[in-house]
């Protein structure tokens, strides 16, 4: 398995090798080890989450209060999505900024995510299936949205597809609307938070 580290700090892309024969294919999508070495930390399990989406579904954007958050790791066991990491930590270098993956059923890659990130995903193909692994389980109190469709974004959403949201999305406020009320993440939170992982 290879690791690959994004642009923005922290967050990583994760490709295994696949072993095809005349049955199928076998591959696994979590190492520890790799992600260990890679990460510096183990992968906390409090959770697993499965969704399967229609072409042009968006889920997303996403996060909750630090702490202790949530990070994840996510990969797709069927179809093809982009999955999309965006840096909403107040004081961030990398602040605003966002990456993204092309997750797939043929690579059998995953994108893993830490603490204090926004995630938000689109389906590429019909029947799209998400499969992550959450560090901590779902508290509602906690969770928090940004709407994918902000411009000041600028996500890097296909321009073919047509767009499927849930209300809740479309109608979460923009980043700028999010930080003004101080739902956002502090850096400093996030990078304290990463240090305790490692002790």
């Amino acid at each position: 398995m290879q690791a690959s580290e994004l642009k923005i700090a922290g967050v990583f892309e994760f490709t295994p090798r696949t072993f095809p024969d005349d049955r199928g294919v076998f591959v696994a999508p979590f190492q520890s080890a790799v992600f260990e070495a890679a990460v510096g930390h183990p992968l906390r399990l409090g959770q697993t989450n499965h969704s399967v989406s229609r072409r042009g579904t968006i889920r997303g954007v996403h996060f909750s209060d630090v702490p202790p958050s949530q990070s994840k790791y996510v990969y797709c066991p069927r179809g093809a999505l982009l999955d999309v990491v965006v840096d909403i930590r107040v004081g961030s270098p990398t602040f605003g900024q966002c990456d993204s993956v092309v997750l797939s059923a043929d690579a059998c890659n995953a994108m893993y995510l830490p603490e204090g990130l926004g995630h938000a995903m689109i389906a590429l193909e019909d029947d799209t299936t998400m499969t992550y692994l959450c560090s901590t389980g779902y508290n509602p109190g906690a969770e928090h949205g940004i709407n994918p469709l902000d411009p000041a974004l600028e996500l890097p959403w296909p321009s073919d597809l047509e767009f499927v949201l849930s209300d809740k999305d479309r109608d979460a406020p923009t980043l700028a609307e999010a930080a003004s009320t101080g739902l956002l993440p502090r850096y400093e939170d996030c990078l304290a938070l990463y240090e305790s992982l490692k002790a």
